[in-house]
């Protein structure tokens, strides 16, 4: 076969994976968590890892589909690095498209020097038994993947072999990354496009310890449409490219962002700092995609206070529903406390009961309920999720006594609570909490680090807050009934350290836009 052209091996590549997801069943599809890189996509996650100019390139793709990564990697090799020979590793555990990955990869070596390991098996199971050997396991410097997209059992024999290699997650494509972290060689480098979803939120903080704890992220990649990147497998996901390093110190991480996969991004050079906060003891990944952005997250750097200083916790309500039928009234009763869920909550403010809603209005009052109650008092309340319409990721209603005549409360697992020991809090911290929740300035910097509509009651303690006193101030200056205009103006008074009258982001870090 005469020699291929890098563009028509990428070409070729391509109208496999069409054709192939074309023909893919949904439900297998679904099984095994598959959406294959389109090509385009494939030459942008393989633009970000630098190559060498010369010798050897271990390289490992654990979830290979067809090739399209594989084979953009080859095309850049042919052409920035025609001296560098790649020896790829490639895991695909669908044996059908494992035959489409056999041509792709003949036709890799047909364009580029190249040698490959193919393996038509499920790489959690291998890394597992790999791993267990030691020292004898193979090292790559080089990952590349596209991992499947799936949430795992937890009494399934993947769990059980992911507990085994010490990695505790809850979805196919963390646990892919997790393992491949552990084949990384000295200076190796990772780049994978997986959901957003791990840069924050309780769910993947042991995940995301393990992966800042192994390696140093150098690129972070952000689409601004959930729809452009697996468009023809029609998923609504919100998705990122990362390049991450071994002991290669950065001051900097690189975030570009662009609409698809095809656009020109708009990078950024950002501090390390602003992306991940070292003290944070969840690890958050903040991904600051314009000046806009870094403004604010510079702005809420400075705040002074954390919950902890503020001496208030935050946890979701105690009522799960489903779980206590028995006891959910839909109308109060003599023995009975309000209930509140999510409808409830309204303009800043709880509205009980609400007239014509389908959820009950009481829980019943006994000694199997009692542990689910909270007493009389002044709560600040934020939903746990905000529809895709809604113009604020956090929303937050003030709860005072009067507002249920005295009543203690019940609150549904849809809302989390701001209180002191289980108890209320002063009715002027909970305004100013209120206040603060309802916020321009923490409604865009929610916006920075989640990628997602759901607001935990773990991303609400990773914030940073005003002072006590500040908040108190501000409590009283709004009362319980502010508008957005009046909460913003109020901030900014009462809290200098946002430095919410200044339009530029002097003081934010050396970060500048440039073209890509």
């Amino acid at each position: 076969m005469s020699k291929l052209s890098p563009e028509s091996l990428t070409e070729r590549t391509e109208a496999r994976r069409v054709a192939r997801s074309n023909a893919l069943d949904a439900e297998v599809r679904a099984s095994l968590g598959q959406y294959f890189t389109p090509s385009t996509a494939a030459t942008l996650i393989t633009s970000l890892p630098s190559l060498p100019e010369s010798g050897v390139l271990r390289v490992l793709d654990p979830g290979a589909g067809v090739g399209n990564l594989a084979a953009a990697l080859v095309a850049r090799a042919a052409t920035e690095a025609p001296e560098l020979k790649l020896d790829v590793t490639t895991f695909e555990i669908d044996e059908q498209i494992s035959s489409d990955l056999t041509v792709t990869l003949d036709e890799c070596a047909d364009t580029h020097s190249m040698t490959c390991e193919q393996h038509t098996a499920d790489f959690i199971t291998w890394a597992a038994a790999a791993l267990t050997k030691g020292s004898d396991s193979p090292q790559w410097d080089l990952v590349v993947m596209n991992p499947p997209y799936r949430k795992i059992n937890s009494k399934s024999a993947e769990r059980g072999l992911l507990e085994s290699c010490g990695i505790e997650t809850s979805n196919l494509y963390t646990a892919f990354v997790a393992l491949a972290l552990r084949f990384l060689a000295p200076e190796g480098q990772l780049v994978a496009i997986t959901p957003r979803s791990f840069a924050n939120g309780s769910y993947f903080r042991k995940f995301r310890h393990d992966l800042l704890r192994r390696t140093r992220l150098r690129h972070i990649h952000v689409f601004e449409r959930r729809d452009k990147v697996f468009s023809d497998s029609e998923v609504l996901q919100e998705n990122v490219i990362f390049h991450t390093t071994v002991d290669q110190a950065s001051s900097n991480v690189i975030v570009s962002v662009s609409r698809g996969y095809e656009d020109r991004p708009v990078r950024h050079s950002v501090p390390y700092e602003q992306v991940v906060d070292q003290a944070d003891p969840q690890q958050f990944i903040h991904i600051a995609t314009n000046a806009e952005d870094l403004s604010t997250a510079g702005r809420m750097a400075r705040l002074p206070a954390t919950m902890r200083d503020l001496g208030v916790q935050v946890s979701t309500g105690r009522v799960v529903d489903f779980r206590t039928k028995e006891n959910l009234l839909r109308e109060p009763e003599k023995e009975s406390v309000p209930l509140l869920y999510p409808v409830n909550l309204s303009a800043g403010r709880v509205v009980w009961p609400v007239s014509g809603s389908r959820k009950p209005q009481a829980l019943a009052f006994n000694e199997d309920t009692r542990p689910l109650v909270l007493p009389s008092g002044a709560y600040c309340l934020a939903k746990r999720f905000s529809a895709k319409e809604e113009p604020r990721r956090v929303t937050a209603s003030l709860l005072l006594p009067d507002d249920l005549h005295g009543e203690d409360v019940a609150i549904e697992n849809h809302i989390n609570v701001f209180h002191q020991a289980h108890h209320g809090l002063d009715p002027d911290l909970a305004a100013g909490l209120t206040a603060y929740l309802n916020s321009s300035v923490v409604d865009q910097y929610v916006r920075i680090f989640s990628g997602h509509t759901q607001i935990n009651a773990g991303d609400l303690r990773s914030l940073k807050y005003p002072s006590l006193k500040q908040l108190k101030s501000l409590g009283v200056k709004v009362g319980p009934s502010g508008t957005s205009d009046m909460v913003d103006a109020a901030l900014a008074e009462v809290v200098p350290e946002l430095d919410l009258g200044r339009a530029d982001a002097a003081g934010i870090g050396s970060a500048a836009s440039e073209g890509s």
